[in-house]
């Protein structure tokens, strides 16, 4: 067994109707479920939110969902309270084949920073496990789908590559913010980065 399926994000928060939704979110999940039956490896992620995270728009004076917030770690865009823990919304589109995964990867529960990539907290230096754990089973290769293209496929699939696993973003089964043209940002990074969009 040398590779895995990373499916980001399929939560009802960023779903049609959820609290920050990806247009046409849940239109990518029964070609995901088909990927799933022949992937050797399957690891989903979850934003897990506490409430009142850093990250939420709601928790800073006179910010507004998108606006753009320093950080210690960075620049960080505030976004609608989302995927808070125990929540519906954090919970998995119901039609998601969640029972097929090996590994489920919940990031972004520290109140304090945020996470879009699978392997590291926004800070880029604090691990989320996954790396170990993949390489632990001998995984090399990723292929990656979910939501969204621009944040977090995109910041994980950038991630992967750095660390040396080959990466392929399945585009057809991501979808995106698009948040000011991030998704042509995204595309060009993660290219440059290495990564083979398909």
């Amino acid at each position: 067994m040398t590779h895995a399926l990373i499916v980001i994000d399929v939560q009802n928060d960023f779903c049609p109707g959820g609290a920050l939704a990806v247009p046409e979110g849940d239109s990518i999940v029964a070609g995901i479920n088909a990927l799933m039956e022949t992937a050797e490896a399957v690891v989903l992620t979850q934003d897990w939110h506490p409430g009142g995270h850093s990250s939420f728009a709601s928790s800073h004076t006179d910010r507004a969902p998108y606006d753009m917030n320093d950080m210690p770690y960075g620049p960080q865009v505030l976004w609608p309270d989302h995927c808070v823990q125990g929540s519906d919304g954090a919970a998995f589109h119901p039609d998601l084949n969640a029972d097929r995964a090996d590994m489920i990867v919940r990031k972004g529960y520290r109140p304090e920073i945020d996470s879009y990539s699978a392997f590291f907290e926004n800070d880029q230096t604090t691990p989320t496990g996954l790396d170990g754990y993949l390489r632990t089973r001998g995984i090399t290769a990723l292929t990656m789908v979910g939501l969204a293209t621009d944040f977090c496929v995109n910041f994980s699939a950038v991630d992967a590559a750095k660390l040396g696993f080959d990466v392929t973003v399945r585009m057809d089964l991501c979808r995106a913010i698009d948040l000011d043209g991030s998704l042509a940002a995204a595309r060009d990074g993660m290219a440059a980065a290495g990564v083979t969009l398909t």
